[in-house]
């Protein structure tokens, strides 16, 4: 089968005078698919392969082109920095993307990056050549010389530019002990940091070794082993500086240089196992797998390197993944594994309920005041912030706080699954099933006391006062708040936003606590140990430190709330927020209002306005805290269907578990 378009890419190629760059591109332009049509890039680049397979010369002519594009071009920085963290910073590169989007720069051909910039010369190229069967690119590189791609002479040309590429990356690594950020992480880590330099000593030995063996066939070589089992080390220690920086705290600085020092560490075994090709023939099957796998990132890294898109989205999962991990611990001690845990969640919810109605009649009293609109937003915040902190001091639960913490422990257990045929999704359901159960009880809790707290407060004060809390007029206002048919809906996906911002906020303030050493400056401060003494000062400090995310996390959603529906009215937009638990309570007092006398349709649509909202606040802050938490640790997780339907069949057969701990459960670590 021929295709005229592909015949006439070919026939260019053939011609000598045609530069590699110019030639490849048009064979690019010919597989890329057409805009606004389905991928058809997979079809054309089957049939590249079967026709090179199938004429020798057609692959013979590409073969050369191929050879040429890397044997006349500078590869040190392809190698060793396509595809990994660039090493001036997050908000040098993003002046650089900026600058260029302004006045562009000029190509070097000469520079491999810069070639197959032009080659792949669309932003949105990666995601066509990130799609393309890996069998037939391995059939493809095959062709183009994976056997005996060692021993052609162009190619050959190139190998002390692979060389000088590993060395580079060796050595970066070898300074990584001299980073100011790792002193933080303790005496055990600096000290066992000589291993970053071991891999640069032995990434040396390994390529003059290899140099001098091609200088000389019969000379000695060393082979990758060695350095690959320095590498491994490496890699455990970065590990443990990871686990370290949970602890200690981290910045954007230490998070970055981890992710960097990862990626490098994954590019010197990659490159280790190219070389090896040029040292043992039975090492050419990996070291064809190796640049198919390098080859694939790299082209990717290159297609988006200019995209002011891409590099934002990265900077934020950078900064997300400085926080999840706090709020992935945080979100342990929403799990209820066992009965003794589950009812020890339902009187916290339940408490924090109560607290809520008495917080929703203040809201009331507070609408009353006349005040100045940023007096209102201000009356407001305080009565949503302090309440929160009394209920979060208190170990009380609100239950819409729960998915932004959950979430990041799902994708946590998400990111720990084994890589296999099939992922043992086992651990992923029973988390799921608790997880579900867990916030079944805070929600419960939360609205079952909530309403007849409300009402018995609203009673209380009727028989104190001698007349109703609130009038009719406000009391068929709070009912029409949760009418599912007006802006309450989209209302409470405002307020689940905000249950995940709160939520990326005190993971934010957890970790800087701890960063920071906040508890021990604290317990340094003259007036407080004037007032509380030494050692109660040291107290208050351990306090601020194991809680300032929670403390501060929680008023910072209070302030949200507060100020969300004046800052909506400023503006004249449809900003407002829809809380399930206020809306209960809210509910609870129009009911006490209209003196049990609304017909039972009103309830009923009231009792549904309050599930939507419930729902919809769910829903929302655990979709992006889930999202931004897969994002920051780089999870790729494949089998949503799978995972789903081992969770129906887990529903048929123990529906119960969804809703209430199995007896003889272990309580949680």
């Amino acid at each position: 089968m021929t295709d005229p378009e592909l015949d006439a890419a070919l026939a260019r190629a053939a011609d000598p005078a045609t530069d590699p760059v110019r030639a490849l591109r048009a064979l690019a332009a010919w597989l890329r698919p057409a805009r606004g049509e389905s991928p058809d890039a997979a079809a054309h680049y089957a049939l590249l392969v079967a026709r090179l397979e199938d004429d020798a010369a057609a692959a013979a002519v590409l073969r050369v082109q191929v050879a040429r594009l890397f044997g006349e071009r500078r590869l040190v920085s392809f190698f060793a920095e396509s595809g990994i963290l660039p090493p001036t910073g997050f908000f040098t590169e993003l002046g650089r993307i900026v600058a260029h989007r302004l006045l562009p720069e000029l190509p070097d051909e000469r520079s491999l990056r810069d070639a197959l910039g032009q080659i792949f010369d669309r932003r949105d190229d990666w995601a066509w050549l990130q799609a393309l069967p890996h069998e037939d690119s391995r059939r493809l590189w095959t062709v183009l010389g994976g056997q005996s791609m060692p021993d052609h002479p162009r190619v050959t040309a190139a190998l002390d530019q692979l060389l000088e590429a590993l060395l580079v990356l060796a050595y970066r690594i070898g300074g990584m002990d001299a980073e100011a950020e790792f002193t933080r992480l303790g005496a055990a880590f600096t000290d066992s940091a000589v291993h970053f330099r071991a891999v640069a000593g032995e990434a040396q030995r390994f390529v003059d070794a290899l140099r001098a063996r091609l200088a000389d066939p019969v000379a000695p070589a060393t082979d990758e082993r060695q350095l690959l089992v320095l590498v491994d080390q490496c890699r455990q220690l970065l590990e443990r500086a990871r686990r370290a920086s949970m602890r200690l705290g981290t910045s954007l600085r230490l998070t970055y240089l981890l992710r960097r020092s990862a990626q490098s560490l994954r590019r010197i075994e990659t490159l280790a196992a190219l070389l090896a090709a040029w040292l043992r023939p039975e090492a050419r099957a990996d070291a064809l797998e190796a640049w198919l796998g390098l080859m694939r990132e790299t082209l990717a890294a290159e297609s988006r390197r200019g995209s002011l898109r891409e590099h934002l989205a990265g900077g934020a999962a950078l900064l997300a993944l400085r926080v999840t991990d706090n709020a992935a611990k945080t979100g342990e001690h929403y799990v209820a594994e066992s009965p003794r845990e589950l009812a020890h969640m339902w009187r916290a919810a339940m408490g924090a309920g109560a607290i809520i109605a008495v917080l929703a009649l203040l809201k009331i009293f507070a609408s009353k005041l006349d005040l100045p609109p940023a007096g209102v937003a201000t009356a407001y915040s305080l009565i949503y912030g302090l309440g929160f902190v009394l209920i979060y001091m208190l170990h009380l639960v609100i239950a819409t706080k729960q998915p932004a913490m959950t979430a990041q422990t799902i994708a946590n257990r998400l990111g720990e699954l084994k890589a296999g045929r099939q992922l043992d999704l086992a651990p992923v359901v029973d988390l799921i099933v608790a997880v579900t159960r867990t916030q079944f009880a805070a929600i419960l809790g939360n609205v079952v006391l909530a309403v007849p707290t409300a009402i018995g407060v609203a009673l209380l004060l009727r028989w104190l006062h001698g007349g109703p809390v609130i009038d009719l007029g406000k009391a068929a206002y709070l009912l029409s708040d949760v009418n599912p048919l007006s802006w309450a809906p989209w209302y409470a996906a405002i307020a689940g936003f905000f249950l995940f911002l709160s939520g990326v906020l005190s993971g934010y303030f957890d970790n800087w606590a701890t960063y920071a050493r906040v508890g021990a400056r604290v317990a340094r401060l003259r007036w407080l140990r004037w007032v509380a003494g030494r050692e109660r000062a040291a107290r208050v400090g351990d306090y601020m430190e194991n809680h300032l995310g929670g403390l501060m996390g929680n008023f910072l959603f209070g302030c949200m709330l507060g100020s969300a529906g004046v800052f909506g009215a400023f503006l004249g937009l449809p900003i407002d927020i829809r809380h399930i638990a206020f809306a209960s309570a809210n509910v609870g007092y129009a009911l006490a209002a209209f003196d049990f006398a609304l017909p039972w349709t009103a309830l009923a649509w009231a009792a549904l306005g309050v599930a939507v909202i419930g729902a919809i606040n769910l829903a929302v802050s655990f979709t992006l805290a889930l999202r931004m938490a897969i994002k920051a640790r780089g999870v790729t997780f494949t089998q949503t269907r799978e995972l789903l339907r081992a969770l129906w069949r887990r529903f048929r057969a123990q529906p119960a578990s969804f809703f209430v701990a199995p007896r003889g459960a272990p309580p949680s670590s």
